[in-house]
């Protein structure tokens, strides 16, 4: 299954694109779902149908579905103080009702990310768009199954779990408890879970849309998205611009405005594959409106994008990675050395890569910015590599 992220500034117009993405694929037969995080029905309002926690057909091999982050909520908080009952009951602590659990910041993430999971784990869709949070939060969003996986190894990191059976007399030993089997197997269940929604962000057929007006605060919010995005090792499938005035618009106020769409349309045509959408003159509603926007169609086997690339150079046996940043900074780049793992920023963004088994037996011999490329060289060191006997 493709799966095709949506996201943009705030106000550009993403959910009504991600909608017209969605009912273009639909209209070539493709079957196809798209998802929503926003509490509002925008999505429902797009395509002139509501839609909500159940999934709903608002045209041929089309299915909308906008999951209720209340309703995962209270489920998740049931079941772990189902797991922790012992424990609150030793604290004297009394229980949350689920009727209690009110909306809480991040919810609605959460449940996207699920969704996202039980989606892809779905045989029943060739494509899946995802209408994804502006961009601050969609850029967290994606980066949250990999940094949430991080944290749950270094708290309770997964060998530890093979030494169950001496839990009680190592906690004897040291003095102190030990930490209770439903903590490890929460931990389990949930690295599961994280596991399977990063993998659909790092599968190689996972691409971007990213949605702006075109103009300088578009073009500024593009260029920042790339290089988030970029880092993650998510590719930009297309910028597609939006609410684009016709050149034959003869108001003297809109032309000022048509030079600036222009302008931006042309510097995003140096680096992007653009896809102008017209202004409609009003909000688009429902699928004639949507299908009048003439968003480009989805290729479903794009070409593999590797993050990062790897090679080698023979005459001085120095490994070089690759990192595509397009856009970055040389002096907004940071990059640290931390055991097994390197710590990129790059800008406002930063990520924390494990290393692959061989270049943890090199050390970082230098790193340079060309071309928008961050070549990272490792040099091999003799006191890691494993000797022959």
């Amino acid at each position: 299954m493709r799966t095709l992220l949506i996201t943009g500034p705030g106000g550009s117009g993403r959910t009504t694109v991600a909608a017209a993405t969605a009912l273009a694929a639909a209209h070539h037969g493709t079957d196809t779902l798209v998802l929503s995080a926003d509490r509002s029905d925008t999505l429902g309002a797009a395509l002139g149908a509501p839609t909500g926690p159940a999934p709903t057909r608002p045209a041929p091999h089309l299915t909308a579905w906008r999951p209720d982050p209340d309703a995962a909520l209270r489920e998740d908080l049931t079941a772990l103080q189902d797991r922790a009952a012992g424990v609150l009951d030793l604290l004297g602590a009394a229980r949350l009702d689920a009727e209690e659990v009110t909306p809480l910041p991040g919810a609605g993430e959460l449940a996207l990310l699920r969704a996202l999971r039980d989606a892809a784990l779905s045989e029943s869709f060739e494509l899946l768009v995802v209408d994804l949070p502006p961009l601050a939060p969609a850029l967290a969003l994606l980066a949250l199954p990999e940094e949430l996986r991080r944290y749950l190894r270094r708290l309770l990191p997964p060998e530890r779990r093979a030494a169950r059976a001496l839990r009680p007399v190592l906690g004897r030993l040291a003095g102190v408890p030990m930490p209770a089997e439903w903590l490890y197997e929460t931990a389990a269940r949930w690295d599961v879970e994280l596991a399977a929604a990063q993998a659909v962000v790092a599968d190689r057929g996972t691409a971007v849309r990213l949605v702006a007006e075109p103009g300088p605060a578009g073009a500024d919010a593009v260029r920042e998205a790339a290089l988030g995005l970029a880092l993650r090792g998510l590719p930009v499938e297309s910028v597609l611009a939006n609410r684009v005035l016709p050149e034959s618009a003869g108001d003297v106020w809109a032309a000022g405005l048509i030079a600036q769409q222009r302008k931006a349309l042309e510097e995003w045509q140096e680096s992007y594959d653009v896809h102008p959408v017209p202004h409609l003159g009003r909000d688009p509603r429902g699928t004639d409106d949507l299908a009048e926007l003439a968003v480009p169609g989805v290729n479903i086997a794009p070409a593999p994008v590797e993050w990062p690339v790897a090679d080698r150079i023979d005459e001085d046996g120095v490994l070089v990675w690759h990192i595509p940043l397009p856009g970055a900074i040389r002096d907004e780049l940071d990059l640290v050395r931390r055991g097994d793992e390197l710590v990129v920023t790059a800008g406002p963004y930063r990520r924390i890569v494990l290393l692959p088994s061989a270049l943890r037996r090199c050390t970082v011999d230098g790193a340079a910015l060309r071309d928008g490329e961050l070549r990272i060289r490792f040099t091999p060191d003799p006191r890691l590599w494993p000797r022959a006997t």
